[in-house]
């Protein structure tokens, strides 16, 4: 399908299809998040996450990420306000519940913005030791914009000298979701990136983000993240979650956003009815003035 005609189509296609966003929080929580493990477990043994620290997450998701550093003994708090479906998730996750021994006591997840991280009695919350982007960046053109601002903010609630953490997409040819999500790019925006790491200068691009917040780069590394489903069902709800195709729903038709994703997704099919997708990411360290 080209561009020009996902164009016709959304202008004929009377009200957009409203994504289910309670849904997609789900998906991404039961079946999506644990394809980042290897990248958060990889950050926190390289940056020696443990009871001594203390994080803030940004774009925490469901909190997979949260529960994996408190596990080490550190002190967590989360924000994502660009889906607070998947803040609830975390918060279930996470927060003490009456009964609940799996319940961290010294997690927080935060509602609103970084403005409102105070201790009860209104005073400052003690700095943080690390901060951690570990949405990754290159999936569609602009997906970066907006992150320097956050990333600035945070800074001002760290220690000096304290690691930022972002994360990105690998080269496309080791990329195997890459040509996955051109589905998006191209039933969404004709001026989208066509897919992880396709954009000239994504190499540097996290270096970028870190100049404009006003970081030190001090290291750099890869990790291996495949994406495996159970089955094509899995793989395709799985993607959705992501919130990569939301755009392209609304702009289109849901339907053939499906059907065009599981073809894609059919290249990846093993024989046992699995599907498996190598990836690798990046991620780069960069350090507070």
């Amino acid at each position: 399908m080209t561009p020009t005609l996902v164009r016709r189509r959304a202008a004929h296609a009377g009200p957009a299809r409203q994504v289910d966003r309670r849904a997609r929080a789900r998906d991404w929580s039961e079946i999506q998040e644990r394809m980042l493990v290897p990248l958060y477990e990889a950050v926190y043994e390289r940056l020696e996450v443990g009871s001594g620290t203390r994080l803030l997450a940004l774009g925490c998701g469901s909190g997979l990420a949260l529960l994996l550093a408190a596990s080490r003994g550190a002190a967590v708090t989360g924000i994502d306000p660009a889906s607070p479906e998947r803040l609830d998730l975390a918060r279930q996750r996470l927060l003490p519940q009456a009964g609940d021994t799996r319940a961290r006591a010294d997690a927080r997840i935060l509602d609103g913005p970084l403005e409102d991280l105070r201790r009860a009695d209104g005073s400052p919350a003690p700095a943080y030791t690390l901060v951690t982007a570990f949405e990754p960046i290159g999936g569609l053109a602009g997906d970066a914009d907006g992150l320097a601002g956050r990333l600035a903010a945070a800074t001002h609630l760290t220690e000096r000298g304290a690691p930022v953490v972002l994360a990105g997409w690998g080269p496309p040819e080791r990329c195997a979701t890459s040509s996955v999500l051109r589905v998006a790019a191209r039933a969404a925006d004709p001026a989208a990136v066509p897919g992880p790491g396709a954009r000239d200068g994504l190499r540097d691009g996290l270096e970028e983000v870190a100049r404009l917040a006003g970081l030190r780069p001090d290291g750099s590394g890869r990790v291996a993240c495949p994406f495996g489903y159970a089955d094509l069902g899995s793989a395709v709800r799985g993607m959705l979650s992501t919130g990569l195709f939301d755009a392209a729903i609304e702009a289109s038709d849901h339907h053939q956003v499906d059907k065009e994703l599981t073809e894609a997704l059919h290249g990846y099919q093993r024989s046992d009815g699995t599907v498996w997708m190598p990836n690798v990411f990046r991620y780069l360290i960069a350090r507070t003035r």
